[in-house]
């Protein structure tokens, strides 16, 4: 069954996160008294080449899989470490296609935008967990690891513990790429 794992927010820019009880997702913004919510880009980097981008990434979710995958490879990563907002299990975000609704608990709806582009910043937190969070597929194409993003489509109260059910967008299904 697919479900919250954990919730978190940051008032700051900081690389990660900080656990909550709950987090209020707020339409076209993302998780209210983040500082990567709004309706235009909030990362600092996208900030600086345009800051009038729609935010593609107002939600970030990562699937607690890869923390186990991480300990097989000796890191020690936790929910909200690598910054996202909400932990995910048993639900495999990377295979999604960009479309897709995520029901999470009673009332919110996040759209999957793209999957996060891991910078530099990851290496900072544990050397060595930037190449730990790529890969590459049996045709020599990156895979990226550190999850997927998302644009808040109807809000609400999210909770670990939530279930999560998954729209598909209709076909043709278009694989996520970078946001």
């Amino acid at each position: 069954m697919a479900t919250v794992l954990a919730v978190h927010r940051s008032r700051r820019h900081d690389f990660s996160k900080f656990p909550e009880a709950a987090v209020k997702l707020v339409a076209g913004l993302g998780v209210e008294g983040d500082t990567h919510a709004g309706v235009t880009v909030q990362h600092r980097s996208r900030v600086a080449r345009d800051p009038s981008q729609p935010n593609l990434r107002q939600v970030h979710l990562l699937h607690a899989e890869l923390f186990e995958e991480l300990a097989r490879g000796g890191f020690t990563v936790r929910p909200g470490d690598l910054g996202e907002n909400i932990s995910t299990r048993g639900v495999d975000l990377l295979a999604l296609p960009a479309g897709t609704w995520l029901h999470l608990g009673r009332e919110a709806v996040v759209e999957v935008t793209g999957l996060r582009n891991p910078c530099s910043q990851i290496d900072r937190f544990q050397r060595g967990l930037m190449a730990a969070v790529l890969d590459r597929d049996s045709s020599g194409q990156l895979i990226r690891k550190a999850g997927v993003m998302g644009v808040v489509l109807a809000g609400g109260q999210v909770c670990a513990g939530d279930a999560i059910r998954i729209v598909p967008p209709p076909l043709p299904h278009r694989s996520l790429v970078p946001v």
